[in-house]
């Protein structure tokens, strides 16, 4: 008998098929990119930061650095850092830290030792200045003198051809001055603009990005990193091809709103390259579709009204889209990686339900959250004949497929919570938790989960009416796990917490910000889709165990759904937990 199957190693798991992936092992095959010292491989992730990341940029980045780490590559987080309007130190901490949450790094073991490949277009100032002199010196590039109402006239539209600036013809040895003039400051914002000469009739171009688009401005504005050594700051069009090309990016990847935008990005590396700034094959751009994702917004500049109108608490905030809301909510950055995995990448538009999203997060959540028990609406329930300060042991397991995981111990007293929902005065039909005693008819008998059986004897009210208390009996010789527990055969079977010793704590009950799909499409007020229920905080009891809960510590509160200690307001012995996710979908039938 042959002994070939033992000693076959089991086969590396297929990666997911997609047209990247073929684009990618093509050039691998072909060492299209082969260069010594260096990965054939190297994405990047280029945010701008002047915000928080959202679930979006999530997917940007599980995709460019997951490429990377499927190809034996590199990926680089680089900051599009050429607005100092709007760029702060704070967004880039926080953009670095959602991407090391997710998971992935920027550093990469070479030949020599590790390298790190965090980077800045500031980084480039000097080089982009260059290359625009050269781009001026070769007639390919011209100051324009234009108001930036007659600019956005002359540049026509989708249906009507622009026209040649005024200035399109100036000589260069005067463009050429007057760049450097703005780069001394002797001009005003706005003043001047310098902007490509792609060809002779690019104005006329069907595509707008290739009418003479804008290269540099003026902005007297200080730059967080570079200070006001700079008045004068390249566009993204223009520094994202160089910025990708010096840092020796072989495919750049970018969502299908940079389609086209692409001609632009192949001249510029191109006319450079003729120049001797690069060597060939320089950076190639791909485009993928964008993140389209219900019940979410991912607007910048809506998700910042949430925040400064207060619909929101911050960005943060578990009810946001942003990566830190949804740190904060409770998601794992693993549930994250494999939702951005499943819902694959194309090239056409579509939307993505949130229940996919969800989906993933239980998927994730399931086999390794420990169980807890919770009451979150509670109602007494007093045991009448067991005995005052008397207590004993129940037992249940921290997870019911895990046994290695333990078991959590909890005390049964005479006064217990229980849900309020648990128990009905006149009972619908099919209801098998408590209710009261009719006539001759006995109340129901409920099984408390892990602890006794018991059978409804009454229950108390307040002057206004409202149920404050249940009365039951036990039968002391039902306790779960014991042998005369198997001859009681009831319907219900409700969890508990002991009064006497229940952890009293704070519990947010999050749920989706928007009640509407797609709250923003086509033109409509978002705010007026905000749901009234996306929180609800109750005051709630949990088993005594949880006192020692870390923050961002998960469970699964049984029957409940997914919770997580809060990060933020979560104290020793006094967590505030927040819900991740309901244990089942509760909107697909809204």
């Amino acid at each position: 008998m042959s002994n070939d199957k033992k000693n076959t190693a089991p086969a590396a798991p297929a990666l997911p098929s997609n047209f990247l992936r073929a684009i990618i092992e093509s050039d691998l095959a072909s060492g299209a990119h082969a260069r010594e010292g260096m990965p054939s491989v190297i994405t990047r992730f280029p945010p701008e930061p002047n915000g928080y990341l959202h679930v979006g940029h999530a997917k940007s980045i599980c995709l460019n650095f997951g490429l990377a780490r499927d190809y034996n590559g590199r990926c680089h987080l680089r900051f599009d850092d050429t607005n100092p309007e709007k760029e702060e130190q704070e967004y880039v901490d926080t953009i670095k830290d959602s991407v090391q949450w997710l998971g992935f790094s920027w550093d990469w073991q070479g030949p020599s030792g590790v390298e790190h490949h965090l980077h800045h277009a500031s980084d480039y100032f000097d080089q982009l200045y260059i290359m625009a002199e050269y781009l001026i010196e070769q007639g390919y590039a011209y100051v324009d003198s234009q108001s930036a109402d007659d600019m956005a006239a002359n540049r026509g539209n989708f249906s009507t051809p622009g026209k040649n600036s005024p200035f399109r013809d100036r000589p260069r040895a005067e463009s050429l001055q007057m760049f450097r003039d703005m780069k001394a400051g002797k001009y005003a914002n706005g003043e001047h603009i310098l902007r490509a000469k792609i060809s002779e009739d690019a104005m006329s171009s069907p595509n707008m990005n290739m009418r003479d688009p804008a290269i540099y401005r003026i902005r007297h504005e200080h730059h967080v990193r570079t200070g006001d050594a700079w008045c004068i700051y390249p566009m993204y069009d223009y520094t994202h091809p160089i910025s990708d090309a010096l840092e020796n990016i072989t495919h750049s990847v970018c969502t299908l709103e940079f389609q086209d935008h692409r001609p632009f990005y192949d001249w510029l590396l191109e006319t450079l390259s003729a120049g001797g700034f690069f060597k060939m094959p320089v950076p190639k751009q791909y485009e993928f579709s964008r993140l389209n994702l219900t019940y979410v917004i991912t607007s910048k500049r809506k998700l910042r009204q949430l925040v400064d109108e207060k619909v929101v608490t911050g960005w943060d905030d578990p009810r946001m889209p942003t990566i830190v809301g949804l740190r904060r909510r409770g998601y794992t950055p693993e549930a994250i990686q494999l939702f951005c995995e499943r819902i694959g990448v194309t090239k056409s538009d579509g939307w993505i339900d949130m229940s996919t999203l969800e989906g993933c997060l239980r998927e994730d959540l399931d086999p390794k959250a420990p169980r807890a028990t919770a009451v979150l609406r509670p109602l007494k329930l007093i045991v009448e004949n067991y005995p005052e300060g008397q207590s004993e042991e129940c037992t249940s397991p921290v997870h019911p497929h895990h046994p290695e995981m333990g078991l959590r111990t909890f005390p049964f007293t005479r006064e217990l919570w229980i849900e309020e929902e648990d128990f009905m005065e006149a009972p619908s039909k099919g209801y098998f938790r408590y209710y009261p005693p009719v006539g001759d008819q006995p109340g129901s008998r409920v099984r408390l989960r892990h602890g006794f059986v018991t059978e409804c004897t009454g229950y108390d009210k307040d002057e206004n009416g409202k149920v404050t208390a249940v009365r039951v009996k036990y039968f002391e010789d039902s306790k779960s796990g014991t042998p005369g527990s198997d001859t009681y055969k009831v319907k219900g079977n409700i969890h508990w917490v002991s009064a006497a010793t229940a952890l009293e704590a704070e519990v947010r009950l999050y749920d989706r910000l928007f009640t509407d799909p797609q709250p923003d499409a086509g033109g409509k007020d978002f705010l007026a889709a905000l749901n009234p229920n996306a929180l609800e905080t109750v005051t709630a009891y949990l088993e005594p165990g949880m006192r020692g809960t870390a923050a961002d510590q998960r469970f699964q509160f049984e029957r409940h759904g997914y919770f997580v200690a809060d990060r933020v307001d979560s104290q020793p012995g006094k967590p505030v937990f927040n819900r991740i996710v309901t244990l089942k979908d509760s909107w697909s039938a809204k």
